[in-house]
C-alpha cells in the first residue's frame, strides 16, 4: 500500500476564472466589464507574485473549470482544483480545507482580491500557528483576507452573511465559543470598488 505523503505547510488560492463579466461586477458597475477584467487580471498576477517563492505546498482552487492552456499558475509550482460545485462559499472553503488538512498540518485560505497582502504575512500566518489554533487577517470590509487552522472547525463556515461585514465578527465569535486560539494578522483593504483600485498604490504593503 502506498503511504501518503504529508507536508509540514499548504496554501489554498481561491480564484475566479478570468471570463469577461464575471468577475469584479462592482467594478464593472463603474468602469465596464472590459476594464474590471483587466483589473482582475492584474490582482491575478499580484497574488502570483506574492506566492510563488513560498516554500509552502500551494494550490490554486478554480470557480468554474480549471484551464487547459498555459497561464500564471504554473504546473510544477502550483497544484490546480475545482472548487466545489456549490454557490455556498463557505462549503467550498471547508470542502477545501478538509482536503487539505488529510495530508498537511497547517493550511491557509487566501484569495485574489487583496492588493496589501504581501508574502511576509503569508509567512507570519503560518508561523502563528505554531502557538494558535486560528489565524485570521481581517478586511476593512468586515471581511477577511486570510484564514489559517491546523484542524477541521466546520462551525466557522456555517451560518455566515458571506460578502457582508459580518464575517470576521461572526467567525471570532465561532473562534470563542469553541475556545480557540486565535491570532490576528493586520487587517488590510480587499480590492471591491474602484476607489480601492485607484488607492491602491496609497497602500503601505
Amino acid at each position: 500500500m502506498q503511504s501518503i505523503k504529508t507536508v509540514s505547510e499548504a496554501l489554498i488560492i481561491f480564484v475566479k476564472n478570468p471570463v469577461l463579466g464575471k468577475v469584479k461586477t462592482r467594478l464593472a458597475a463603474t468602469v465596464g466589464k472590459h476594464r474590471a477584467l483587466l483589473i482582475y487580471q492584474q490582482l491575478l498576477k499580484h497574488t502570483h507574485l506574492i506566492t510563488y517563492q513560498l516554500s509552502c505546498q500551494k494550490h490554486v482552487f478554480y470557480s468554474h473549470f480549471i484551464p487547459t492552456l498555459p497561464n500564471e499558475w504554473e504546473n510544477q509550482i502550483y497544484q490546480k482544483h475545482l472548487q466545489t460545485n456549490t454557490p455556498d462559499l463557505g462549503k467550498r472553503m471547508a470542502d477545501a480545507f478538509e482536503q487539505l488538512l488529510k495530508t498537511a498540518t497547517k493550511v491557509l485560505i487566501i484569495g485574489s482580491d487583496c492588493y496589501q497582502l504581501n508574502s511576509n504575512i503569508i509567512e507570519q500566518a503560518f508561523l502563528q500557528l505554531d502557538t494558535h489554533d486560528i489565524v485570521l487577517g481581517t478586511a476593512t470590509d468586515g471581511g477577511y483576507y486570510l484564514l489559517g487552522m491546523k484542524q477541521m472547525h466546520h462551525l466557522l463556515f456555517i451560518n455566515k452573511q458571506w460578502s457582508t461585514n459580518t464575517v470576521a465578527n461572526s467567525t471570532l465569535a465561532d473562534c470563542e465559543k469553541l475556545g480557540l486560539r486565535y491570532y490576528l494578522l493586520p487587517t488590510l483593504s480587499d480590492i471591491d470598488t474602484y476607489q480601492d483600485w485607484q488607492n491602491k498604490d496609497k497602500i503601505e504593503r
